[in-house]
Formats: structure tokens, C-alpha cells, sequence
């Protein structure tokens, strides 16, 4: 490398956006291009990509391992719930754990992931955790894809002040070539495919010393039988849990039904305002019955439409209001979190006034007339 080129660039400390968010960042595009279940990060440390991944819609599990428990300890709380999930419920089902342990022991709770990701991991492992470390990830978890970043150590030349390793508690960085023939050696044994990429990209003129973090995506050729899990399953954990989050979800009953009410509660209270509004100004102008004025009120038409074409319109007798349960199973939010007619009825039951048929959500507007 030329001495001059060389000085011109050992100023590049910094990264836009930062190099920690890339590798973030790059976790999350693979996780939206192919949808895994369940995610676990072994080497979890402070929890950020965890904390990043819980807003996937697509992961339903989340696990962490690290090997330091007072890292995790110090940043778990932000995993846990907070009270908006609990006022609206996720459609999706979520629990989130950390496992304190050693990447380079077996543990069933590891067991039956789609993507497991070591991000700046490898580098921390001791020669024996290393070695074993293999068997561990691909063999014994042998999830659908594997993603493994490292330091590239031919970058190391552009970072001022790195004299051999980038931290302290590194045992060692990989060239380009070490962290591929590995790679691919460990694919070969374990039956993965794998591709070879990074962030932190070389200034120009530069490409050949490779990005500054190196990756590998590794992607299991062949699906991975229930017996041969089961003949290496151990049959003691190993790691210990510390941490455990159940996120509400609309999939349990009881944030169900809570939301469901919600919701028909909600929407029978505007049809009840729009119906009493009409009433009033109808009262006040009787020729307004004759004439044809178009409304500004989307949600108006859209109930109105729903009288024209199925006949079910909320009526008024003495004082009492009713909103029949077809109109408000027709709104797209109650359809859709209860799926049947049938379902809506039983989440409501005894949780609503209805009518004496329960055919219609009842409001009695004396009791409202004397309150205002």
C-alpha cells in the first residue's frame, strides 16, 4: 500500500451511520426478507439488537444468550412490556427471554430457532470455546440461517490508534481470507450453503482490503429431522434464565375480548352520535328530509351505506338507542378481530348492554340527558 494513500485515510474513525447500526441494521433487512419466527442472539451483551428486533411483526420468540449476566441485567428492562402494549395488543404473540451461559454449551432452550445471530461474538471465544462453538450453533441448534459478523483485521490499518486487535477482550481477528476459509470449512461439515459480505465500507481506491466488519449468512441446505434433534438433545439445561417477558396478544382470550368491547363500544357510541345529530337537526328543520345533501363525514357514509344496502339501521325507541351488533360486525376492525359473528357475540357476552334479544347494543339517553 502506498505510504502517502495510506496517511491520507488513517483519519476514518467514524462511520455514517454508525458501524454498530449497520450491523444492526443488516440483522433486521434479513430478518424482513425472510420472516424467521424465532430469533435468537447469542452474545446479546447489552440487548440493543434484541430491543431493535421486538418491533419485527414477524418474530415471535426472542432469546438472548451472553456469558457476562450484568451486561444483560443492566439494559433487560427495556425488553419488558410497556403500557401502550397492554391498552392495545399486539395481533402477534411475543415473549422475549434471556439465558445467562456459554456459547460453547448445549442447552434444549436453544432448540428449534429459524435464525440465530453472532454479532462481534467470535472474536471474544477462547481456542477451546472456538472450537466447539461449531457443534454448538450449526450442529446441536442447527437453525435455517446463521449470521456471523467479525472484525476484519486488514481494515485495522485504516483505524488510528489499533495496534493489534480493535478491544481489548479480543483473542483474535480474522483476515478476509482466515474468516472465509473458516466459514466455509464449518459449512462444508455442517451442511450450510454461505455468502460472504459486510459493512463499513473502504474508501475508494481501496475495495481489496474488504469492509470493515465482515459477514457471513449462512443457509442450511437441507431441513433438519426431528430425530436427529432429539438423539442430541441434552437432558439438563445448562444456562441459567434471568430475564422472561409474555407480551399481551390479541391471540390470548383476555386481551381478546378486552379489545373486542373496546372496539364495539367505541364504534357504537359514534353511530349513536351520528343517529342522535340527524335526529336533532331533522327535528329542527323538517324540510332537511326531503333534501339531498352530501355528507363530509367518511365514517357517516360508510354507515349509511351499510343502511341502503343491508337494512340495519340503529333506531330510537323512548329513550333508548339501538345499534344493532350486523352494523357494528360490519366495521373492518371488529370483523376482523373477530373473525365470525358467532365469536363477537360470545366475547360480548354479559360485558355489553344489548337489547332483551341481544341483537343490538342498547344506550338508554335518559340517564345522559339528565347528566348534561
Amino acid at each position: 500500500m502506498d505510504k502517502n494513500f495510506q496517511e491520507e485515510f488513517t483519519q476514518i474513525t467514524k462511520f455514517e451511520p454508525p458501524l454498530y447500526k449497520q450491523r444492526y441494521q443488516f440483522v433486521k433487512d434479513l430478518v424482513e426478507k425472510y420472516k424467521p419466527k424465532k430469533v435468537a442472539d447469542l452474545g446479546c451483551a447489552d440487548c440493543s439488537l434484541l430491543w431493535m428486533l421486538k418491533f419485527c411483526s414477524c418474530i415471535e420468540v426472542l432469546a438472548g444468550l451472553d456469558i457476562c449476566a450484568n451486561i444483560m441485567k443492566e439494559k433487560m428492562h427495556t425488553l419488558s412490556p410497556l403500557p401502550v402494549d397492554y391498552l392495545q395488543p399486539s395481533e402477534r404473540s411475543l415473549t422475549v427471554t434471556l439465558h445467562h451461559g456459554s456459547v460453547a454449551h448445549k442447552d434444549p432452550c436453544m432448540l428449534g430457532f429459524d435464525l440465530v445471530t453472532c454479532i462481534e461474538l467470535i472474536e471474544h471465544l477462547e481456542e477451546s470455546e472456538l472450537k466447539k462453538f461449531p457443534e454448538v450453533v450449526f450442529g446441536f441448534m442447527a437453525p435455517q440461517i446463521v449470521v456471523i459478523s467479525t472484525p476484519n483485521s486488514e481494515f485495522n490499518a485504516l483505524l488510528p490508534g489499533v495496534k493489534l486487535y480493535r478491544h481489548p477482550d479480543h483473542k483474535f481477528e480474522w483476515s478476509q481470507a482466515q474468516f472465509q476459509s473458516w466459514a466455509l470449512e464449518t459449512a462444508r461439515c455442517y451442511d450450510y450453503s454461505v455468502e460472504f459480505t459486510g459493512v463499513g465500507q473502504p474508501p475508494t481506491g481501496m475495495e481489496k482490503i474488504g469492509f470493515c466488519t465482515q459477514i457471513g449468512v449462512f443457509v442450511r441446505k437441507y431441513p433438519q429431522t426431528g430425530e436427529s434433534v432429539q438423539s442430541e438433545k441434552p437432558t439438563e439445561a445448562v444456562y441459567k434464565t434471568v430475564f422472561k417477558a409474555v407480551y399481551p396478544s390479541l391471540k390470548d382470550e383476555k386481551y381478546l375480548q378486552h379489545a373486542v368491547i373496546r372496539e364495539v363500544i367505541f364504534t357504537a357510541q359514534i353511530i349513536k352520535h351520528r343517529l342522535m345529530s340527524k335526529r336533532e337537526e331533522y327535528s329542527n328543520d323538517p324540510e332537511r328530509k326531503s333534501k339531498s345533501q352530501p355528507s363530509m363525514d367518511c365514517f357517516s357514509d360508510y354507515l349509511e351505506k351499510l343502511v341502503v344496502e343491508k337494512n340495519m339501521e340503529p333506531f330510537v325507541t323512548g329513550n333508548e338507542v339501538y345499534i344493532p351488533l350486523t352494523t357494528i360486525f360490519s366495521f373492518p376492525k371488529v370483523n376482523r378481530l373477530c373473525g365470525t359473528f358467532e365469536k363477537l357475540c360470545k366475547l360480548i357476552a354479559g360485558k355489553v348492554t344489548l337489547s332483551s334479544d341481544g341483537s343490538a347494543v342498547m344506550f338508554n339517553i335518559e340517564h345522559e340527558n339528565e347528566e348534561n
